[in-house]
This record gives structure tokens, C-alpha cells and sequence, in this order.
């Protein structure tokens, strides 16, 4: 019995915390195939371009759209899963883009602008210019790449180009263009057919005139699809201090 007593007097003397291993989280099967729908979702980050350009008088929307399905097929059996939504305004004389997809696809795209650029004087798509890049967006604000022609001009009465600046014209621009999205965000159901050619006669309101789409080709303010890549292609080369100190310090 004294020995009993002491050998529990013992027991109660140390503690078991510092003692216990930490333990190793487990997870099961349902946690396995959530981790492994997370990652099929998320299997790249989403980005949305906005593009503008000219494109010759004559040129038929039929054209322009098959373009870019067939470049967009291209590339889809190359990046598997990164497909393209957005919407292609079709104006006259000039087109607004807007583009949702991975990084390479959307780089893709625009090297295949540069293709046909340089190998061909009269590609119909003319002046192109990037106006805005939104990284990492949490959504797409089109389940679909819709494209749309606006065949009847819509009259306006001044030219903001001539008395707005270009922070001005900017700012209005994605203010018109995000509201134009939200509305064909709530309207268009998935799997139909897009607005149709009669933006003009539904939401004349939320459209861009043309002489916008104009003015911002022209603007050297903002990056061509080569001037992109060149600086996207550049490598970073940060110089230390040390390196442009004599003699070099010396490291222990």
C-alpha cells in the first residue's frame, strides 16, 4: 500500500501537456474531393481586358466574328478549360472587346493580332489599343462571348472628345461600358443567342459613341498589343547596391 501511494503521488506531481505529441491533422474523404472540386474550379485566375479598334468600312460582321471563334477553338485545345466570355461591340469603322480568361489565353489573343498584323497590310482589324487590365476578378460579368453589330450610328449632339479630358473621357468610358454589362448580365439568360443587333434600339443610353472608340485608337496614352508583350517578355534586373559599390563589401 506505501508504495501504491507514492507511485500516485507521482503521477499527480507532473504534468501531461509538455508530454503529449502534437497532433497531426487528418482529413477524409469528403474533405479529399471539396479540396479537389476547390482546385477544378480555380484552376487559373480570371482576368478581363478591354480592347478598341478600327476595322475597314466594308468589312462584314460575319468576318470579324468568325475570327475570333476559330482563334479562340484554337487556343482551347491548348489552354483546356480557360474559355472566352465577354462581348464584341461592332461599330462601323471601329470595334469595343471585352475579354474574360486566363493570362495565357488573353496573351494568346493578342499575339495573333500581331501575326496578322505584320504578315498582312490590310488585316481588317486596324490600331488596336489596350485601354484597361483587370487581374484576379472574383467573377466573369458574361457567361458567354456575345457579339453584337450596331448598325444604325447614334446621333449625339457635341463631341465630349473636344472638351473632356482624357481622364474624363476614360473614366466615362468604364463607367458606360460597366453599366452596359451589368444590363446584359441580368437580361441574358445562358445558352441563348446574346442582344442581338438591336442594342441601339433597346439601350441606346448605354452605349458608347463611336467618336469615343476613335479618340482612344488615337491616344498614345495608352499600350499597343506589341509594346505590351515587349514589357510583359522584358525580364526584371534589380541592382543592388553592392553591386555598384567599390571595393565590394565583403560578407561573413
Amino acid at each position: 500500500m506505501p508504495f501504491t501511494h507514492k507511485w500516485k503521488a507521482k503521477k499527480r506531481a507532473f504534468p501531461l501537456e509538455p508530454l503529449l505529441l502534437p497532433q497531426v491533422p487528418r482529413g477524409n474523404y469528403l474533405h479529399f474531393k471539396e479540396e479537389k472540386q476547390r482546385l477544378h474550379l480555380n484552376k487559373f485566375l480570371l482576368h478581363r481586358m478591354f480592347l478598341v479598334a478600327k476595322i475597314e468600312g466594308n468589312v462584314e460582321k460575319k468576318d470579324i466574328s468568325e475570327y475570333y471563334e476559330q482563334l479562340f477553338q484554337s487556343i482551347l485545345k491548348h489552354h483546356l478549360e480557360e474559355s472566352v466570355t465577354g462581348l464584341l461591340l461592332i461599330y462601323p469603322t471601329s470595334i469595343l472587346h471585352i475579354l474574360e480568361s486566363s493570362n495565357g489565353t488573353l496573351f494568346q489573343i493578342l499575339l495573333d493580332y500581331l501575326g496578322h498584323e505584320n504578315d498582312e497590310k490590310e488585316f481588317f482589324i486596324q490600331e488596336m489599343k489596350i485601354i484597361v487590365i483587370s487581374h484576379n476578378i472574383p467573377t466573369r460579368l458574361f457567361m458567354q462571348w456575345h457579339v453584337s453589330a450596331i448598325k444604325v450610328p447614334v446621333m449625339y449632339l457635341d463631341d465630349v472628345t473636344q472638351s473632356q479630358s482624357l481622364k474624363e473621357v476614360i473614366t466615362d468610358f468604364i463607367s458606360q461600358i460597366h453599366k452596359l454589362s451589368l444590363y446584359l448580365f441580368k437580361t441574358i439568360k445562358v445558352g441563348t443567342k446574346g442582344p442581338g443587333d438591336n442594342l441601339h434600339n433597346v439601350v441606346p443610353d448605354l452605349l458608347l459613341p463611336e467618336q469615343i472608340i476613335k479618340y482612344l485608337c488615337k491616344s498614345e496614352e495608352f499600350m499597343d498589343p506589341a509594346t505590351f508583350i515587349n514589357m510583359y517578355n522584358r525580364p526584371i534586373h534589380i541592382t543592388l547596391d553592392s553591386e555598384v559599390v567599390w571595393p565590394a563589401p565583403s560578407r561573413f
